[in-house]
């Protein structure tokens, strides 16, 4: 059971960094602070479409990771 839940993380983990990889960057030039770029007027705008389904597949990903992390754990300790 270990084994299993030890594949699965590893999988996990994989899958994550592709996820994280993927998404678009949100970074400003440092020029635009210093020249008073007009970058904070949107930056509260919700992401949509492919940002948005990535910030969800990286969110499960991340759950699905620490619940088998936690299996991981009372396997391990029983």
């Amino acid at each position: 059971m270990y084994s299993l839940l030890m594949t699965i993380l590893l999988i996990l983990s994989v899958f994550i960094i592709i996820a994280v990889m993927m998404q678009p960057a949100k970074t400003d030039s440092a020029m635009s602070s210093l020249t008073g770029g007009a970058g904070g007027l949107f930056a509260k705008q919700k992401p949509r479409g492919f940002e948005a389904f990535m910030q969800k597949v990286t969110a499960v990903l991340l759950f699905l990771f620490f619940a088998v992390t936690i299996a991981m754990v009372y396997v391990s300790a029983h």
